[in-house]
């Protein structure tokens, strides 16, 4: 299985090594294919990357981490979850317009009886 190349930089944001990074995300790898039933696909790979955003934000978080003298970088986890939503805007979009589509289509072509069967 193969790292993300934004591992690097999400540990630099996090405050975190990359060999910690890189153990994060073998764990989130791991949840996130006993929860699909999969290695592959879209629903592995974005559970995978969400569980390991949220690892490496815990990570952060936590007191041996971040000494006293070092501020704790900010946290990256809401821009996934943010490109995430924005990427799927465009798909309930076309899923809205084939509808609105769907829906003309059958008031306006098809009669009476085959909008009955068609619903």
């Amino acid at each position: 299985m193969k790292a993300p190349k934004i591992l690097p930089w999400i540990a630099k944001k996090a405050g975190i090594s990359e060999a910690l990074a890189l153990k994060l995300w073998r764990r989130a790898a791991g949840e996130a294919e006993a929860l699909t039933g999969k290695a592959e696909g879209s629903e592995y790979w974005g559970l995978a990357v969400e569980r390991f955003l949220d690892l490496a934000a815990e990570e952060a978080t936590l007191p041996e981490a971040s000494p006293d003298n070092i501020i704790p970088a900010p946290r990256v986890d809401w821009m996934w979850r943010h490109q995430s939503r924005m990427s799927l805007l465009s798909l309930m979009a076309a899923q809205n317009a084939y509808r609105f589509w769907q829906h003309t289509w059958q008031n306006l072509y098809l009669p009476k009886a085959m909008q009955n069967r068609a619903a």
